[in-house]
């Protein structure tokens, strides 16, 4: 399906196909050869998504633009299902592993190989070729790698990393309801989106 969302209408190149129950939304450019498979959704909320050549976003993967943090994939990039990737920017041939999750204003470099399950915080930079294990956190600007179980090393890290200033634009401290409000008040836009496909 695909959406257009605050005026802006999705930008598809012709050898590019979309899955019928795959969703294209807003401020998007999908390269030549880019695949969006059953499930996946790609979305821009007040920002832009662009991806490469022979990007192939996978099933039930989420690819999502925000205010101040697009999206940009080189060519030859892999998002794998159920993956989720926010506001950042990712290098050419890399592997976003199922389940992968990759943070606004993150920059992952060529080459990379993000894991199964595996995690880049906010504000995080991966040199190219870095690989995050299965289940790993990748924190930190140049990355430092963490298993699962040293939280407070990273908590010690990814603190001042702002990730509520970056995701939500608030202050850390700022309470749920303060956060949903604005949420709830962002995300009504939806409801002004048409279907053009």
């Amino acid at each position: 399906m695909i959406v257009s969302h605050r005026g802006k209408v999705p930008v598809i190149d012709p050898t590019a196909t979309v899955a019928a129950s795959a969703v294209v939304c807003g401020d998007v450019t999908l390269g030549p050869g880019v695949r969006v498979l059953h499930g996946a959704v790609i979305t821009a909320e007040d920002g832009k998504v662009t991806l490469g050549a022979d990007v192939v976003v996978m099933e039930n993967a989420l690819v999502k633009a925000r205010r101040g943090h697009d999206v940009s994939i080189g060519d030859a990039v892999v998002v794998g299902p159920h993956a989720h990737l926010n506001g950042a920017t990712i290098g050419s041939e890399c592997f976003l592993a199922t389940g992968a999750a990759v943070f606004p204003g993150a920059v992952v470099g060529d080459g990379c190989e993000v894991r199964i399950r595996g995690v880049v915080q906010v504000n995080t930079t991966l040199a190219a070729g870095t690989m995050v294990p299965i289940g790993w956190i990748a924190a930190g600007t140049p990355a430092t790698l963490f298993p699962p179980d040293r939280h407070e090393e990273v908590w010690a890290i990814q603190q001042d990393l702002d990730f509520p200033g970056t995701v939500y634009g608030v202050a850390r401290g700022t309470s749920m309801r303060d956060l949903l409000r604005g949420q709830s008040e962002f995300y009504a836009a939806h409801g002004d989106d048409e279907v053009i496909g």
